[in-house]
């Protein structure tokens, strides 16, 4: 029997801390080379601005295998009002290869993409961050939102998005309500982030979304909407400020726009890339060293991300009956 888990059942078994401590975990075994997780396989669907990823993974130490279908597809929510991504993640037993769960992947998607960054913060934003500014109004920002505020007393936080105002005052109240912080809407991405000790990109764009003389000395930047070579949301100013620090060295530079752009353009150096983030979970390199210095994590996602939280929500479902039982 297969357990089938819907996307109202994973909200009702993985929380943020949840997916904060299991994507540590696995980026604990990615450093340690006990993971397994090939580059993801792309097939772009060009006339309708899409892409579908094919996302494995095997994590030896936690034993959580999976496969994850993502599509991306930016104008689903003008023209069919659809939501931009849909998924389906597949958990695997890797002791007899047999399919345990299917089970809904945007939900997923979205807070192991928030755990992610809520370890980073953890180890690169100053430890008593109060402000964050925001840059983004979508599923991806709210998940980011969360985690920074799992990890760090926040204060205050101002968001700003090219959407319709609307849709901005909504976020903020929705947010508000989920996190009892307080969320304004700023006039201008300036205005979100000059005065933020943390700064957060969950957007679609192909051109920065700030200046990097925008940011003041201590900040950090999460990273997260940019998955393309074309993709960009944060500007070059900024990464030649930064300590930065990538989910993966691998796929950072064959998919961050952010860092190959600049790469391409002679701007940086590969060895400007201080990190990959498992080797500040495992000790083996420091991550934020100084009140004043900037830092940047640079992530595009890995299926280590699903596996990990996909496996946790499986156990904790199947102890609490949760789900549907299903036979092929």
């Amino acid at each position: 029997m297969v357990l089938f888990l819907s996307r109202s059942d994973l909200e009702s078994v993985l929380t943020m801390t949840d997916a904060i401590n299991v994507v540590e975990q696995a980026f604990d075994e990615f450093a340690r080379k006990t993971a397994k997780v090939p580059l993801r396989v792309p097939i772009e669907v060009e006339k309708e601005e899409g892409i579908i990823l094919f996302m494995p993974a095997y994590l030896e130490q936690m034993e959580a295998m999976s496969c994850k279908v993502v599509s991306v597809f930016k104008n689903n929510p003008q023209l069919y009002n659809l939501p931009t991504i849909h998924a389906a993640v597949l958990l695997i037993d890797p002791k007899t290869g047999q399919i345990l769960s299917i089970m809904d992947g945007s939900y997923l998607t979205a807070m192991r993409t928030g755990g992610v960054s809520g370890v980073a913060t953890k180890y690169l934003a100053r430890k008593y961050a109060k402000k964050v500014g925001l840059i983004g109004a979508g599923v991806q920002a709210a998940t980011q939102l969360w985690a920074v505020c799992e990890v760090r007393p926040i204060e205050e936080a101002k968001v700003y998005s090219i959407d319709p105002i609307e849709r901005l005052e909504a976020f903020a109240k929705k947010m508000i309500d989920k996190l009892n912080t307080p969320v304004s809407v700023a006039k201008s991405s300036k205005e979100a982030v000059e005065d933020a000790d943390i700064v957060l990109t969950a957007t679609w764009s192909k051109t920065p979304t700030f200046s990097g003389d925008w940011i003041k000395p201590g900040t950090h930047i999460n990273g997260i909407g940019s998955y393309t070579p074309e993709m960009q949301e944060v500007d070059v100013i900024t990464v030649k400020k930064a300590k930065i620090v990538v989910d993966s060295f691998e796929a950072s530079f064959s998919e961050a726009g952010d860092l190959i752009i600049p790469l391409n353009n002679g701007e940086i150096t590969k060895d400007h890339i201080y990190a990959e983030l498992g080797e500040l979970v495992i000790g083996q390199k420091d991550g934020r060293t100084s009140e004043d210095e900037i830092t940047f994590f640079k992530s595009v996602g890995m299926a280590i991300q699903d596996a990990s939280a996909a496996k946790h929500a499986y156990l904790v479902a199947k102890e609490n009956n949760i789900g549907t039982k299903i036979s092929f």
